[in-house]
């Protein structure tokens, strides 16, 4: 019954909120587009606002599953799905507004950007990345994958992180403190799951090891 309780709430109310939340931001940013608060170049501060949501809900996905085993917690578990779709989803808008409202759809011009701006290669690669992962985040694609197969494609996320800190790093031209704390974030997230991986590799390698008989 406590279990059924849990999961009921969840449903009903903890989805809901964090979908609530996930949304607040771009809530926040229409009203300042709607009021003029945006300043004299909307078009530069939707880009640095998408994208700077983008990479926060990358992190915020990689911040899950260290966050439940350290804590024992395991209710943010259910809703790192959601996040992650968020995560794609500020991407998207990132991408979209850079073609469409940057841009306008000039494709020569987008694909000269692509192929002779760094920064812009990287963030289309890990851009692009990301569309498999979205994909296949129901439970009918774990199912049809297979559970193993779809934790090897998820794993996708570790280079989408890393391109996504890269790309921030390069497309800032002086102060560079910003995307160098995200970098040190994400190599203590990366850090903590390389050395859980050692530990468990360690702990099946002691529990595989043949026990000597006392003579």
């Amino acid at each position: 019954m406590p279990v059924m309780m849990t999961e009921q709430r969840i449903r009903l109310i903890g989805k809901p909120l964090v979908f609530a939340l996930c949304l607040s931001p771009l809530a926040w940013f229409a009203w300042a587009a709607w009021v003029g608060g945006l300043g004299a170049n909307p078009v530069e501060a939707a880009n640095r606002f998408t994208g700077d949501w983008a990479l926060r809900f990358i992190v915020i996905v990689l911040t899950v599953s260290p966050l439940c085993r350290l804590s024992g917690w395991a209710a943010p578990m259910r809703f790192r799905r959601m996040l992650g779709l968020f995560a794609f989803a500020y991407t998207f808008l990132h991408t979209a507004n850079y073609i469409a409202l940057d841009q306008f759809f000039d494709w020569r011009e987008i694909w000269a950007d692509v192929f002779t701006r760094r920064y812009i290669t990287v963030g289309w690669v890990a851009f692009l990345l990301l569309f498999p992962l979205a994909a296949t985040s129901t439970n009918a694609m774990v199912r049809r994958l297979g559970a193993g197969r779809w934790k090897q494609l998820h794993r996708l996320v570790y280079l989408i992180a890393i391109g996504s800190v890269i790309h921030y790093y390069l497309m800032v031209k002086a102060d560079v403190r910003e995307p160098l704390i995200y970098a040190a974030v994400l190599a203590l997230l990366l850090g903590y799951r390389v050395v859980a991986a050692m530990r468990r590799r360690a702990g099946r390698s002691r529990r595989r090891a043949p026990r000597v008989q006392p003579v």
